[in-house]
């Protein structure tokens, strides 16, 4: 199997340096909204309520087919273009690079740190609003902070380690591919009366390729935390170990018990999404009323973390 360390490496680095420039989305959107698009055709188009439980479940096959068949053929061709063309390893990494998210999920972050200080609570709930899907209405000063630290530990894995393990293995089609299937377990693989069948093969998928993800950013954040003043980094492991099985999803757990941990934070146990409290487990031994301060403490984790990544990816890109 060939491996990309190289692009991997110079995506996370072109990344880090710019992000996703407002400019280039403003003309041509994202490849994440290409994708969804696509998703949302399929789902009209395959999704039809007379149908029955079964039929529907199969068609939620197909249309994941169709998915991975499209965005994975459009990436291959475009990374076969790349390596015939001068300096197409820079290229592929460039393109690449529009799939992690390691400066646009530290920046929305950020932000509901800063609404607290310049707005207060209410501020704040807006601004933790556009990164988590539960009712902020609900969520009081500690939970408010609880979410932005849950956020941004879970998408730490499924925004920029797991994308980036696919893009060592695979290249661009590899990282393409992983962000098709993880559109779609956001957009239809949900247990609602819509999209429980339709989305059954989206979410298991899901799940199947984050499993490595998960894992590598809880040992990502474990060997942060050893940097980090203030940081705890055998409790961050041994809440990995006592709690992460615990966790609803066999993935989120994970980063976020190694978060929680290293804090002196409890994250995850009981939230509310609309109207609907879904129950799940704590993570971590620590503090419940986590606070503005405690989101500016992972954000600090957050980036060591991320420095660990690209250091691992870069000492491949030199052994291999």
């Amino acid at each position: 199997m060939e491996l990309h360390p190289s692009v991997l490496a110079a995506a996370l680095l072109i990344e880090a340096a710019a992000g996703y420039p407002d400019a280039l989305y403003a003309q041509i959107r994202h490849p994440v909204v290409w994708i969804g698009a696509l998703i949302a055709q399929l789902d009209r188009a395959l999704n039809r309520e007379r149908d029955s439980f079964a039929i529907r479940k199969a068609a939620g096959v197909l249309a994941l087919l169709v998915l991975l068949l499209v965005v994975g053929g459009a990436a291959s061709a475009v990374a076969g273009l790349c390596r015939h063309l001068p300096l197409g390893g820079l290229l592929e990494a460039a393109l690449a690079s529009t799939l992690l998210a390691q400066r646009s999920l530290h920046d929305h972050v950020a932000a509901v740190a800063t609404a607290f200080r310049d707005g207060g609570l209410e501020a704040a709930r807006e601004a933790v609003s556009r990164i988590v899907g539960r009712n902020p209405a609900s969520l009081d000063e500690h939970g408010v902070s609880r979410a932005a630290i849950e956020s941004l530990s879970e998408n730490f894995s499924d925004g920029v380690v797991a994308p980036a393990f696919w893009l060592l293995v695979g290249g661009l089609p590899g990282i393409a591919l992983y962000k098709a299937i993880n559109t779609a377990d956001s957009m239809i693989g949900h247990r609602t009366p819509r999209h429980e069948a339709f989305g059954w093969a989206a979410a298991r998928l899901d799940d199947l390729v984050n499993l490595p993800g998960s894992r590598l950013s809880a040992l990502l954040i474990w060997v942060a935390a050893r940097f980090t003043e203030g940081a705890d980094a055998a409790e961050s492991w041994r809440s990995v170990r006592r709690d992460a099985h615990r966790h609803r999803s066999p993935n989120a757990g994970w980063p976020e018990a190694a978060m929680a941990g290293a804090l002196d934070l409890r994250l995850g146990g009981p939230r509310v999404y609309g109207e609907v409290r879904i129950e799940d487990a704590w993570m971590g031994p620590g503090r419940t009323a986590a606070t503005a301060q405690d989101i500016t403490r992972a954000l600090h984790l957050y980036r060591r973390a991320c420095i660990a990544l690209v250091a691992g990816a870069l000492l491949l890109a030199l052994t291999l």
